[in-house]
This record gives structure tokens, C-alpha cells and sequence, in this order.
């Protein structure tokens, strides 16, 4: 059939609102521009949103920085160790939500959101008190892992104080979940900016003017993140009549079901998340453990805030991934996967290319002591090739998430982080003693084998499985046999 200029630039619809193939330059021109301006409404707002919560952590760091080393190794070393084990594990724990908030959504199971945000809450609160443990005797764990005594002290003393933020990633994870999956992500974005300005603020207060040291920066820790989730919890109830039906005692019901796919999913994010964590306890045992930690999480830091874009556009991906698989769409699902995989790398290599150009200079932002300055220098290579790989590999668990296949990214994660990139790390730091650098390319080794075999499971994807899986998914999960009010419902 002959098509006009003005229809080639327009992909065509099948019956049921997926695309036909895409053939053509044109089509496929044309495809690629939907999908990214489709992404990149729901990325834009929840990257900005994670990058405004991470710059409470990279500002708190930046505020104490300049107070001492001693103290930017500690406070480093409690928000790297012990606040990116809670942070990864209470993140994965919610991530479940992501997979079925998206995927009821899409199927028109509204009713099922709400539901499941409360189960998601529950979960999450007896898990923070599984965690506390690791905050009360987080000195001893870190005296045992190796490192030195005045940071652990130190460190310890600001982990004890950070308890309340652990409570509030309970109800801030499932809230945030849940509002994602329906593509509201601008109040997040206002949500997210606000705190952050709060934030700087009360450091200024806190350690600027009233002098409080790291116990000033705990506290506008958790100020801050309590305030993130107060916001967020009040939106729900307030503004979203149309999915949130109050509180229901549905929530209790199924709920261990509910924990083993929140346990696969904390599985596949904290072996991701862990990972570099790992690394900053092991550079704690090198000679000069002072300058050796602080300029790598000098590095870590400012990777964080790239990685913090990618968890946006993995948040994006999930969403847009469970969306088009509840609405069964398979090659709409697919297409959203390759055009995002594509402009992520892109976007890696850009922020590579401009940290090798201010590789001199960018670390007096944190630090103002020059042997640090320069050691950070020394590590800025390795940190544009990991921000490069980093670019691709946070998409494709997106797309895990969506499609709800955690599990297998799990094992991956497994074998190449734990079984071959720390090994491997370990020799080059220690034994080879090329210390930092041979820790870290050794890391990135691992790295670099998890996304080409991430890329690998891509390819041979059957969307049209997945999408039946999806369909299945809602059916085991109450989404055929739940009334419209949410209270006779199977789940």
C-alpha cells in the first residue's frame, strides 16, 4: 500500500494500539522520536527528582568535607556502607511495587494500586527493623571490616543519629512506586527540588552557623528526608481520589507472596548497589586509608549523581516496560527498550568525555586539601569508563523490573560482581599492589562482563511471552477477580 510523504513520518497502529514493524528509515525515525519524548516525560521528572535526593547525601558529604578529612572518611563511610546496604535493600524491597503497580496500571486494575502501596509499607517497616542492628553497631561492624578506629568511631556516631531516615524510606519507596506508575512524576520533581533547598539550608544552619559538626548533618539528614515523605504521603491521600480508596485491610492479605517478589527484587538491586560499597571497604584496608577512602568517594560521589539520571531512566524504563505489557503492546515495550539502551550510552560517553576534561579541577568542589585534589585526579579515567558502563547496565534492570524478570538478572548479578569482578579487584589492589586503580579496574571488569551478558539476554527477549506473563501476573494477583471498591478482592 502507497503511503503519502505526510503518513511515512507517522508509524502505524495495529488494532490494538501497538506498532506494526517498523520497516523503513522513516518509520523507524519515527518510532524512535515517540518513544524518547514518551520516555523522557516520565524520565526527566523522576531522574531530576533522585538527583534532588541524592544531593541531600552529596551536599552533606560537600558541608562536612570542609570541616576535616577525618570527618569526610567518616561520614563517607557511614552514608556509602551502612546507608547504601538500607538504601538498597529497602529499595529493592519496594521495587516489587514497580512490577505491579505498572502492570495493574496498565491493565486498568486501578483499584489493585493502593492495595498493594499499603502491603509494600508494611513490608518495608518490619524490614527497617531487621536492619537496625547494622546502625546501633555500626562502630563494632566497622572496626571489624577493617576500618581505622577514629573514622569507625566517628562514623558510628552519625549512622546512630541517621536511624529516623531509615524509617522514613518505609513509606517514601511504595509512595513513590506508586505514584510512578501512574506517569505522575512532575510533584515528585517539586517534591524532590523543595527538599533539596531545605536541605542546604539546614546544613548551612546546622554546621555553619550553630556549629553542630557531623551531628548537625544527621540531623538535616533526616529532616529532610522525613519531609520528602510527609509530601508524598499527602498528595496520595489528598490528590489522588481517583486510585487511592483509603486504608484497607486487604493490605494483610497474600502478604508473603507479596514478600517473596520483594525479596527477588531486593536480591537483584543491593548485589548492583552493594557492589561499589564493597569497593569502599576495601580501599579502607589500603595504606593511607584517610586519603585512599576520600578520594575515592570523592569519585563515588560524583558518580552518584550520574547514576542517580540512570536510576531515573531505570524508574522510566519500568514504568513504560510493565505499562505496555498490562496494556498487552509487546513491540511497543520492545521498541521503548532499544531506543533508551541507545541514547543511555550516549549519554555515558558525554559525561566520560567532560570528566576527562575537568579531571584536574572537579574535586575542589568537596575537598580543599590538594593531596586529596590530586589523588582524585589520578583516579578520573577510571571513573569515565565506569560511568560509560553504568549508562546501559541501570536501563536493562529497568526492564527486569517491568517485565518482572528479577530473578534471572539476580544470578547475573551473582556471578560477575561477587564471583569475578571483587576476585579480581582483590588481586590487582593486593596482591599485583596497584591499590586503588587495580581495585577498581578490576570492578569494572566485572562490570563490563555483566552488561555485555545484560545485552546478550535482551536480544533473545520474547515480548509476546512476556506479555502473556503479564496477563498471568494480573490473574495470580487478584486483577480479574477484584471488585472495583477494592474490598471483596482476592488479593
Amino acid at each position: 500500500m502507497e503511503a503519502t510523504p505526510l503518513l511515512i513520518t507517522a508509524p502505524t497502529l495495529l488494532e490494538n494500539g501497538d506498532y506494526a514493524p517498523a520497516r523503513s528509515f522513516q518509520e523507524v525515525k519515527s518510532v524512535f522520536w515517540i518513544e524518547t519524548v514518551k520516555m523522557w516525560k516520565i524520565a526527566a521528572p523522576i531522574a531530576f527528582q533522585i538527583i534532588c535526593q541524592y544531593g541531600t547525601n552529596s551536599f552533606t558529604n560537600i558541608f562536612v568535607g570542609h570541616i576535616g578529612n577525618v570527618e569526610l572518611s567518616a561520614v563517607t563511610l557511614s552514608l556509602t556502607v551502612i546507608g547504601t546496604f538500607s538504601f538498597g535493600f529497602m529499595l529493592g524491597m519496594g521495587s516489587a511495587l514497580e512490577t505491579l503497580c505498572g502492570q495493574a496500571f496498565g491493565a486498568g486494575q486501578l483499584h489493585l494500586l493502593g492495595v498493594y502501596m499499603q502491603r509494600s509499607w508494611i513490608i518495608l517497616l518490619a524490614s527497617c527493623f531487621i536492619i537496625l542492628p547494622f546502625y546501633i553497631f555500626a562502630t563494632p561492624i566497622l572496626k571489624f571490616l577493617g576500618q581505622e578506629e577514629d573514622i569507625a568511631e566517628l562514623a558510628g556516631k552519625f549512622t546512630i543519629l541517621t536511624i529516623p531516615q531509615l524509617f522514613s524510606l518505609a513509606i517514601n519507596f511504595p509512595t513513590g512506586k506508586f505514584l510512578q506508575a501512574q506517569s505522575k512524576v512532575n510533584v515528585l520533581a517539586w517534591i524532590g527540588f523543595l527538599a533539596l533547598l531545605l536541605h542546604i539550608g539546614l546544613l548551612w544552619l546546622f554546621i555553619d552557623v550553630f556549629g553542630w559538626g557531623t551531628t548537625g548533618a544527621a540531623i538535616a539528614f533526616d529532616i529532610t528526608n522525613w519531609e520528602i515523605t510527609l509530601a508524598q504521603v499527602a498528595y496520595v491521600i489528598f490528590w489522588c481520589d481517583e486510585v487511592w480508596h483509603g486504608f484497607s485491610w486487604l493490605a494483610f492479605k497474600e502478604i508473603w507472596a507479596f514478600v517473596r517478589l520483594s525479596i527477588a527484587s531486593a536480591v537483584m538491586l543491593c548485589l548492583e548497589i552493594w557492589y561499589m560499597m564493597s569497593m569502599i571497604l576495601l580501599v579502607g584496608h589500603l595504606d593511607n586509608a584517610i586519603i585512599a577512602v576520600g578520594s575515592l568517594s570523592i569519585c563515588m560521589n560524583l558518580n552518584g549523581w550520574e547514576a542517580m539520571l540512570f536510576i531515573g531512566i531505570n524508574a522510566a524504563m519500568s514504568v513504560r516496560v510493565s505499562n505496555e505489557l498490562g496494556w498487552g503492546h509487546p513491540r511497543a515495550a520492545k521498541y521503548s527498550v532499544y531506543v533508551t539502551v541507545l541514547q543511555s550510552l550516549f549519554i555515558g560517553l558525554f559525561c566520560m568525555v567532560l570528566l576527562v576534561i575537568t579531571r584536574d579541577h572537579f574535586a575542589v568542589i568537596f575537598t580543599s586539601s590538594e593531596e586529596m585534589q590530586r589523588a582524585v585526579a589520578h583516579l578520573a579515567y577510571l571513573l569515565g569508563v565506569t560511568m560509560v558502563l553504568n549508562s546501559v547496565q541501570p536501563v536493562i534492570s529497568g526492564v527486569a523490573v517491568g517485565g518482572g524478570w528479577q530473578s534471572l538478572v539476580a544470578y547475573i548479578n551473582l556471578g560477575c560482581y561477587y564471583a569475578f569482578g571483587l576476585p579480581l579487584g582483590y588481586l590487582l589492589g593486593y596482591i599485583a599492589d596497584l591499590g586503588v586503580m587495580g581495585l577498581w579496574g578490576g570492578m569494572i571488569a566485572g562490570t563490563a562482563l555483566q552488561t555485555l551478558l545484560l545485552l546478550i539476554v535482551l536480544s533473545r527477549i520474547n515480548w509476546n511471552k512476556e506479555v502473556e506473563q503479564t496477563t498471568e501476573r494480573m490473574r495470580k494477583w487478584g486483577g480479574q477477580d477484584t471488585n472495583t471498591d477494592g474490598m471483596n478482592s482476592s488479593v
